[in-house]
């Protein structure tokens, strides 16, 4: 497995892709819904698995010692194989390096487990998406 930024067209394209069929698609959100304003701004990184993209996920800057996970998601063909964890480490390893402090993140519920394993804490219930999907901001400090 290899986690980094997406390099090519392509690979922005299928980065794009998988965060829609994963995140959008299933709750019939249009195209394009995937992204948001703060694309230029966020560090993107991907997994890649024999070349094929297998997960995404985005670090943004919230302030000088707090940094936010977002977009999430890794490909229903490669999901319980330890991708999600390992991209989750990376972008948490760009934060510390970043001299964050802490590491925001809100969690779909049925996402809870993977993120309390990986040492979140649970603060509290933040937002409903889509008027289905409750969300909870989770946050992990650094050690």
């Amino acid at each position: 497995m290899e986690i980094r930024c997406p390099n090519s067209a392509q690979e922005w394209e299928d980065y794009y892709n998988l965060r829609y069929l994963v995140l959008r698609k299933p709750w019939n959100q249009i195209p394009g819904s995937e992204k948001d304003n703060l694309e230029h701004l966020g560090v993107h990184r991907a997994a890649y698995i024999h070349g094929r993209i297998a997960g995404v996920g985005r670090l943004d800057n919230v302030d000088e010692t707090t940094a936010q996970i977002r977009f999430m998601a890794v490909s229903e063909t490669f999901q319980g194989q330890g991708i999600g964890s390992t991209l989750l480490e990376a972008l948490e390893n760009e934060a510390w390096q970043m001299g964050k402090k802490k590491v925001l993140l809100h969690a779909r519920e049925i996402a809870l487990n993977f993120y309390g394993k990986a040492g979140y804490e649970l603060l509290h219930k933040s937002h409903l998406l889509f008027g289905e999907i409750q969300h909870f901001l989770m946050q992990k400090k650094k050690q």
